[in-house]
């Protein structure tokens, strides 16, 4: 492919990967989700990560159907990256996408399992050694030395081919003899500790430079020994500079011009060929050793080839590992026509509560067959908390990552829409709202549906009329959905295929908080009950006279309940 048949690579950005990367490398980087090298090139982050997001998987990124998904979508990749063991893998985690291929989620899976189990199975300290290993590897930066040492430690921390097929491809005994020689090839050269005479050789060039660069107090030195002639000059020369460095007498001797001027001339010309003699010798030398060294990594090159892509990838599945054990997350059964749920969780609270639900087909425990559930109950129940649960539990597993939930069973969709409660009641936001998640029930494809409170954007009545309507067109298309709204009385009969939910607040507890049962009661619809937030302010005021405001309040809703709600959460 050519750099502009990618989504986002206009003229201005192929341009710059060009110049930085070339062609082919541009291309590469796009393909393997290298987000350092295209930022390196001067493509901004969040920009490189857009990019790599739609050549990942085009088809899957349309799955995120509103702004409302982008953003759980874009907050489970950030709670994710956050267990990434190297700043790379942190970068290929916030590329992931739904994948539109099937056997792409269950390979995904399947490697997020072994790897989980192989992280699980390391004591404190060979999980230790593997997060050693890797900052290693991230603070080298990435090169082929620091990725053969990282292999070598996985290795010895007891990772091995048994769970990794990328490390269980690699000679470990061949990249070990490739690793010294690595160590000391470098892009300035060969490195000192290579080879001792290359070091003795260099010694002696960086002696000869020094004395070349104080050729002037060389000369007075020598003139101080109280030399007749130039002949003398020639031996205390000699003896000078075999006593001060480590040049021998007769390299100096080799060197030294048969004729010159006087001692001043005598003196720079048989240090400059000092010099030039030893810079020849180290060239000789130092090509000698590197030639040896990189014949040493040739014999291992695929192998190390191997090291250097294992380490990256090794290293993304341990960090989705890591995130999966972390979080208590539970490989999902995929397929079939529904999304239900056991003890599903929350990933963006501390500590939720866990809660059973589902919608379409299925073999879990919450009920079956319902295509639609319209979702009620108490303000600040957890309805909306229940919407991205779902929402979330649907695009991990269509990312192929393991779900918040003791259980779960997921099917595939083509989009995903979850809207969140806005409040702004005017046409302008109902309209957006509307061209927002109506399209995607009349496209081709399987549709999860995911709407909060339409009764916050147009009034009640409207509302129950716009909503009906929803559930008729979600069952008429064959999609799932939830919906939620505190307007069940006003909604008309429902079709055969969708049915009411409900979400009960429970009372008060000593502190006055809310006291709700997240557990939607099945086929029952769920009361706001006002009477305990009423109870709430009646006991929170300081002020006589608002108190009195609210207590006439209380004998609205009915003072008797709120009474008897004050009396139940003293007594508790």
């Amino acid at each position: 492919m050519r750099l502009e048949d990618y989504w986002g690579v206009g003229p201005k950005t192929s341009e710059r990967l060009r110049e930085a990367l070339g062609e082919e490398a541009a291309v590469e980087a796009i393909e393997s989700a290298d987000v350092r090298a295209l930022t390196d090139a001067g493509i901004t982050r969040g920009r490189a990560t857009r990019i790599l997001r739609r050549a990942n998987d085009e088809a899957g990124m349309d799955a995120l159907a509103t702004r409302d998904t982008r953003e759980v979508y874009d907050d489970l990749l950030a709670l994710a990256s956050e267990y990434a063991l190297t700043r790379h893998a942190a970068d290929r985690i916030r590329v992931l996408t739904p994948l539109s291929n099937p056997d792409a989620v269950v390979d995904r899976l399947d490697a997020v399992d072994a790897a989980r189990e192989a992280w699980t199975g390391l004591d404190d300290a060979g999980r230790a050694a593997v997060v050693d290993a890797f900052d290693a590897y991230d603070s080298a930066a990435g090169t082929e030395r620091a990725a053969v040492d990282a292999v070598l430690a996985l290795r010895d921390a007891g990772l091995d081919g048994a769970t990794f097929d990328a490390l269980g491809d690699i000679d470990p005994d061949a990249v070990r003899e490739a690793a010294d020689a690595l160590q000391y090839v470098t892009a300035d050269g060969v490195a000192a500790g290579a080879d001792d005479r290359l070091d003795d050789l260099r010694g002696r060039l960086d002696d000869a430079r020094d004395l070349e660069n104080s050729a002037f107090d060389v000369l007075e030195r020598i003139r101080e020994t109280g030399v007749r002639d130039l002949e003398d000059f020639r031996r205390a020369f000699a003896d000078y500079v075999d006593r001060e460095t480590r040049l021998s007498r007769s390299a100096i001797e080799e060197v030294a011009p048969d004729e010159a001027h006087d001692a001043a001339d005598f003196v720079s010309t048989a240090l400059r060929a000092l010099v030039d003699d030893l810079e020849r010798r180290v060239a000789d030398r130092e090509r000698e050793v590197e030639d040896g060294l990189r014949a040493s990594i040739a014999d291992a090159r695929e192998d190390v080839d191997r090291a250097v892509a294992a380490v990256d990838d090794v290293a993304l599945d341990l960090s989705l590992a890591r995130f999966a054990a972390a979080n208590d997350l539970t490989r999902p059964a995929l397929g079939g026509d529904g999304l239900a749920v056991e003890g599903a969780r929350n990933l963006f609270l501390d500590d939720p509560d866990p809660v059973d639900y589902a919608v379409g087909d299925h073999d879990l425990s919450p009920p079956t067959g319902d295509r639609v559930a319209v979702l009620t109950g108490a303000n600040s129940g957890g309805k909306t908390t229940l919407l991205e649960t779902c929402c979330s539990v649907a695009l991990l597993a269509a990312m192929g990552l393991p779900v918040p939930a003791d259980r779960a069973a997921v099917g595939a969709f083509d989009a995903i829409v979850f809207h969140r409660r806005h409040a702004s009641f005017n046409a302008g936001v109902l309209e957006s709202t509307l061209k927002s998640i109506v399209p995607p029930l009349t496209d081709d494809g399987r549709t999860l549906m995911l709407v909060d409170e339409f009764e916050a954007i147009t009034e009640p009545g409207r509302a129950a009329d716009l909503l009906n309507g929803l559930v008729d067109l979600t069952v008429d298309r064959g999609a799932l959905g939830v919906y939620v709204t505190h307007l069940a009385d006003d909604l008309s009969p429902l079709p055969p295929a969708a049915r009411i939910d409900g979400i009960f607040a429970e009372g008060l507890t000593p502190e006055l908080a809310l006291r709700v049962d997240y557990q939607p009661r099945f086929g029952t619809v769920g009361k706001s009950t006002p009477e305990f937030i009423v109870s709430r302010l009646v006991a929170n005021a300081g002020d006589r006279r608002v108190r009195q405001g609210f207590e006439h309040l209380a004998a609205a809703v009915g003072e008797e309940a709120v009474q008897r709600t004050l009396s139940d959460a003293y007594e508790d």
